[in-house]
């Protein structure tokens, strides 16, 4: 039996709503269904995900399906599916979302042709019905480039404030360069030390044109929508931005661009905030404070003095506790 040409890590919990059209999706990818591998993680599921990934599973020569009896998070069920990759290329993707037909061939054949680490595309939102194209910040296609060169500038975005793990595909020799794992435990914001790593210390990337990707937007179950303590696990991400940025040997270079990421973030998060419970909200308050408290006072000025009001106002009581006039 051939070796597949992609492996596709497919981690999900409770997704058994969608993912029907996830796995239908990808016996459209290739002409041979021997050129795919499918590693599904049933993440804890409660609803017929599991049953639905043995079912499709039987669809592919190469596919594996692995349970958790107990959530294990996506971070860490990503870093499963690392363990059983076969061949050159692999990729992610979530259980809510959908691949157009031949997206995996059409990648694979430009990953091989450009020679590159990784490839990045763009992707498609659907809310409600409603499709909107949303494209990856760089603004050279088909072209292969440095990953650090993408990082910049601090107050634009960029290709690391597109952190969307399944917006792409990577050749397995990131795993072996330790380059493709995310941080165990993180239970939200884990793709922002893992794209921050990405461009810091991987060869060579180039964003190409493929068939789309479609990203369910609005979805309940999703970590974007809900309301608990694992968002605070956004802080603890962070952090870890933080430590990969001052450890590079251009961090004078990068640290402002980490700064900002930082001060923008957390704007966000203190107004989702409002809507915790009142001890969680405080929770999340005391780690922003001390997120805020680790950035060297010269550059979280210089950002703030570019932020737009609403943010600066957001942010104002929390920099000012700890020395960072607002």
């Amino acid at each position: 039996m051939r070796t597949p040409l992609v492996t596709v890590i497919l981690p999900a919990k409770d997704a058994g709503a969608y993912i029907g059209t996830t796995l239908e999706t990808l016996t459209r990818q290739f002409d041979d269904p021997a050129s795919l591998k499918l590693v599904a993680i049933d993440d804890g599921s409660r609803d017929d995900t599991g049953t639905l990934m043995r079912r499709y599973a039987e669809r592919f020569p190469h596919a594996e399906v692995i349970v958790n009896p107990r959530p294990k998070g996506l971070a860490s069920a990503r870093n499963q599916g690392l363990e059983h990759v076969e061949g050159d290329a692999f990729c992610f993707l979530d259980g809510d979302d959908w691949m157009q037909p031949q997206r995996l061939s059409v990648l694979a054949r430009r990953l091989n042709e450009l020679g590159c680490d990784f490839l990045r595309t763009d992707h498609v939102t659907v809310k409600t019905g409603v499709r909107t194209l949303v494209p990856a910040p760089y603004p050279w296609r088909e072209t292969v480039g440095s990953p650090r060169e993408a990082i910049l500038p601090d107050d634009e975005p960029t290709m690391v404030d597109y952190p969307f793990a399944w917006a792409g595909i990577m050749h397995r020799r990131l795993i072996d360069q330790g380059l493709a794992g995310f941080t165990p435990g993180l239970f939200t914001a884990e793709d922002r030390p893992w794209i921050w790593r990405l461009h810091l210390q991987a060869r060579s990337f180039a964003v190409v044109d493929a068939p789309a990707l479609l990203y369910r937007r609005g979805v309940s179950t999703s970590l974007t929508q809900v309301r608990d303590r694992r968002q605070l696990d956004f802080v603890r991400a962070m952090g870890e931005v933080l430590d990969i940025v001052e450890a590079d040997a251009e961090s004078d270079r990068f640290l402002p661009k980490a700064v900002w990421s930082v001060m923008a973030l957390s704007s966000r998060h203190l107004v989702r905030s409002r809507r915790m419970t009142p001890s969680l909200r405080g929770e999340m308050r005391a780690g922003l404070r001390g997120l805020l408290g680790r950035l060297p006072e010269r550059e979280a000025s210089a950002v703030l003095s570019r932020l737009d009001g609403p943010r600066r106002r957001v942010l104002a009581p929390l920099l000012r506790t700890v020395g960072i006039a607002a």
